[in-house]
């Protein structure tokens, strides 16, 4: 890479070490949980009892619901404390949880794997205002466009390598693949102990905060802060509504593969793998599209691309033959298999045009000595999007409506929001006009020129 690439952030301590964690951390959630996942799908009577079609949805639901519970708390934690301190001990409390899950997985206690599945969504939930308000006060403000990029770009990534894991490890391991899971799981958790140790001194926002132990005053008390600036309150509300699209459609994969498409588990793992390289892919092209500053006007251009993709993919899912058991070989040959997988990549890739900015600009106009505490409001509302989203979800479908339908009423509704936000604070369209202009017009010149 050039000097001056986002790259470069990766050679460098202040971020490395933070990136590893973070990227270590989301693998491993995503190793777990689509292993177990899998397990409660595909093997229901054994592990758990739950339906197939709704495992997916409890799982997110147990996942983001400490979220809702404790955000706040980690937030006001995260302005409090040293944060090179406080990641250490995050990331020890996920070794003994992967410990928890391990006696789950060996022992086949469905009970304790659902009790991981929380857990590991508390430790999430501690992390969360951590990282978002580490990056403001290590990189520099040209530097927080490519920062952010390459968190959303090592996150997503870490999924694809957490979901391809999960699914190898239950599939080429047959019975022991439990067994297998609990091994890889407690390593990695080891591993990203071992880079938590490399974070840097990152002294505390504000060490005199007493600390508000009732959520809700707290969280109201951080949105009332946030709402001083629309934009910044706004970019919050965008943010939770891509956490309310994006879990839609990544807890719909695995019902979506086995009963729309019939395709067995490395179908699955490929359409997560699709969607994965597609908002990794968007998070790292953001820097470049940008000029390497904030560039807020790619939010509207990011929220185009994921209603006319959602909307095209639900046309696709429609034409598309439904196999028996088919592998991915098999699915892969099928008509429309690629407009599929190319519908669910594109989606993303806007979702990462569509995010990376909204970070960047909560971390550059929020109070310096709030922004863990913002980032926790941010979270919850995240989380109740989420909650939402998947109640709306397993509503709908135990209503008979079908997955791809779900993609299409998710499509409509964020035309919808985007138009609502877009109204409410007109400077994100005025910017994307600008934008676009800009670029237009320097095409051009540039061809004037040659």
């Amino acid at each position: 890479m050039s000097a001056g690439s986002q790259f470069d952030l990766l050679r460098q301590r202040r971020f490395a070490p933070l990136f590893w964690v973070q990227f270590l951390g989301a693998a491993n959630d995503n190793v777990f949980k689509f292993a177990f996942t899998l397990l409660a799908t595909y093997g229901a009577s054994q592990w758990g009892g739950v339906d197939p079609k709704l495992a997916g949805f409890l799982i997110g639901g147990l996942f983001i619901a400490p979220f809702v519970l404790f955000s706040a708390t980690s937030g006001q934690l995260a302005d409090r404390l040293e944060k090179g301190w406080l990641i250490r001990r995050v990331k020890e409390a996920e070794v003994a949880i992967m410990l928890i899950a391990a006696v789950g997985f060996l022992l086949q206690v469905p009970a304790l794997l659902y009790l991981t599945v929380f857990l590991m969504g508390l430790h999430s939930t501690v992390f969360g205002p951590v990282k978002y308000s580490y990056l403001p006060q290590h990189l520099d403000t040209h530097e927080i466009t490519g920062g952010n990029g390459l968190v959303e770009m090592g996150t997503f990534v870490a999924i694809l390598v957490g979901t391809i894991g999960g699914g190898l490890l239950i599939n080429q391991f047959g019975q022991s693949g439990a067994a297998a899971t609990a091994a890889v799981v407690l390593a990695i958790a080891l591993l990203g102990r071992a880079a938590a140790q490399f974070v840097p001194l990152s002294p505390a926002a504000d060490p005199g905060l007493r600390i508000n132990w009732n959520p809700i005053a707290e969280t109201a008390a951080n949105l009332r802060i946030a709402h001083a600036s629309p934009a910044v309150f706004n970019s919050i509300l965008g943010i939770s509504w891509l956490w309310f699209f994006g879990s839609t459609f990544l807890t719909s994969f695995t019902p979506f593969a086995r009963e729309n498409l019939g395709g067995d588990e490395g179908v699955v793992t490929f359409l997560l793998a699709a969607f994965s390289i597609g908002i990794g892919t968007g998070s790292l092209v953001t820097e470049r599209l940008s000029g390497r500053k904030v560039e807020i006007g790619l939010v509207p251009l990011g929220s185009i691309g994921m209603t006319v993709f959602a909307v095209d993919l639900y046309f696709a899912s429609r034409g598309f033959a439904t196999m028996q058991g088919g592998t991915l070989a098999e699915f892969l040959r099928r008509d429309g298999a690629w407009r599929i997988v190319f519908d669910l990549a594109a989606l993303a890739f806007f979702g990462g045009l569509y995010s990376v900015p909204l970070y960047a600009l909560i971390q550059s106009r929020a109070e310096k000595t709030h922004v863990a505490r913002i980032v926790a409001a941010n979270n919850i509302l995240n989380a109740l999007f989420m909650v939402t989203a998947a109640l709306m979800g397993a509503s709908l479908l135990s209503a008979g409506v079908t997955i791809p339908q779900l993609f299409l009423v998710t499509a409509i509704l964020n035309a919808a929001v985007a138009v609502y936000i877009y109204r409410l604070v007109p400077e994100f369209l005025l910017r994307f006009i600008a934008w676009v202009l800009a670029h237009t017009l320097y095409r051009v010149r540039s061809i004037e020129t040659d």
